[in-house]
Formats: structure tokens, sequence, C-alpha cells
């Protein structure tokens, strides 16, 4: 499942592009996850960002500030590495759950788990990213993607992962 999975989150981060992204695409963006959260009663945190700011933020009831913590370590790893940190844990070729020491990438900074997802900008490339945190890190990955689908009007189901 997992080469599959790997395949299915690069056609996901090929094929969810933003012509464009501002501060209100953000909101909108974030508070589709917070809607959710609500409705489904969802523990979790979601921030969206671009790589110099953090643009929305919400933590839901049953989080806490190890949640923001994670939230940080998985946008290093998106941000130094330009790839869904889920996709990161589905690549990778060691059972640990820290990068190997020649990579120096110290584990109080950087995650080895999913959430966070690149936000692609057409003609620009990833200018940043929308990380949930607070659920199994795959539903982490999905709901991301999910509303990502939303923002942008597209049909979810050939983006969706299939169940574990």
């Amino acid at each position: 499942m997992s080469k599959e999975d790997v395949a299915r989150i690069i056609a996901q981060e090929q094929g969810l592009v933003f012509e464009a992204f501002d501060e209100g695409t953000a909101f909108s963006l974030g508070s589709r996850v917070r809607e959710r959260a609500l409705r489904e009663q969802l523990g979790l945190v979601v921030d969206v960002r671009t790589f110099d700011r953090t643009l929305f933020y919400a933590a839901m009831p049953g989080t806490s500030a190890d949640n923001a913590n994670w939230v940080q370590r998985k946008v290093n790893t998106l941000t130094r590495l330009l790839k869904s940190s889920y996709r990161v844990v589905l690549e990778r070729t060691f059972e640990e759950r820290v990068f190997p020491a020649h990579r120096a990438l110290d584990p109080a900074q950087f995650a080895i788990a999913g959430g966070a997802f690149p936000i692609r900008v057409r003609g620009c490339g990833i200018i940043g990213c929308i990380t949930v945190s607070g659920l199994h890190e795959r539903d982490d990955h999905q709901v991301g993607v999910e509303a990502i689908c939303d923002e942008l009007g597209l049909d979810k189901t050939p983006f969706m992962l299939p169940p574990l």
C-alpha cells in the first residue's frame, strides 16, 4: 500500500494548485478545517502559513501546546524537504521516527509525521503549507487535502487515500 500511497500523494501535490494565494484564501482554507472539526468534534489544530508567516491558526477543544509543537516540527520538515510530511513518513527507508544523524535534522525541530501539506501556486511553486495535528497522521494529512480540494472546487475522489 505504501508505494500506491506515495504515488497518490505525489499526484495530490502536483494536482492541488492554487492560481493565487493570499490572506483571504488562507482564512477560508483554515476556516473549512475549523468548521469540519466543530461539526465532527475533532480535537485538532490547523495552521495555514506562507513560509514567512502564519496566516491562520485555530486550536479545537482537546488539543494542547503539544499540538502546536507538532505543527511547527511538521512545518519545518515540509519547508526543508518541500513535500508533504506524510510522504516523508512513507518514503523513509529506516524504522526510526527521527532523521538519521548525517541529515543533521534535530528531532526537537523536525518531525517525521504526517499532517503538513504544501500550498502550491501556479507559476510560483510551493509558498507555504496547511498543517493539521491531533488525529492519526494519515487523517491529519487527508483533512488538509480535503480542505484544499473544497477551496479549489475540485472533486475529492481522485485525491483521497484509501482507508488503512
